[in-house]
């Protein structure tokens, strides 16, 4: 787990708590509107497809996992998930970072 000013970053465990704020995340339109056309995701899709992806972590990043849950330190309300993962599993020479926020989120720097 990891704290900034405003955040604490920590690892997504695959739990049934993690899947429920992910399919929150993942269920608003304004939130998948540049991703998927504003389609939301499934809950089976987020059990079976995207929780396990999130909950992974890489041998090549020492273990750790590539994805990172957001909560706000103020009050622990979940902000969405921050993204350093290597795009081939086996080696970290080439690094992805992204993020997906709830809209509460948005515009707060």
């Amino acid at each position: 787990m990891y704290d900034t000013e405003r955040m604490t970053l920590r690892p997504f465990t695959g739990t049934a708590a993690d899947a429920a704020l992910v399919l929150a995340l993942d269920s608003d339109p304004e939130v998948m509107r540049w991703i998927n056309g504003g389609r939301p995701t499934t809950p089976r899709t987020v059990r079976e497809r995207t929780l396990p992806r999130l909950a992974r972590r890489y041998a090549c990043l020492g273990g750790r996992p590539g994805f990172w849950a957001a909560h706000r330190r103020a009050d622990g309300a979940f902000l969405g998930w921050f993204e350093l993962r290597p795009l081939d599993a086996g080696s970290a020479a080439v690094l992805e970072l992204g993020y997906r926020l709830t809209r509460a989120a948005w515009g707060h720097g």
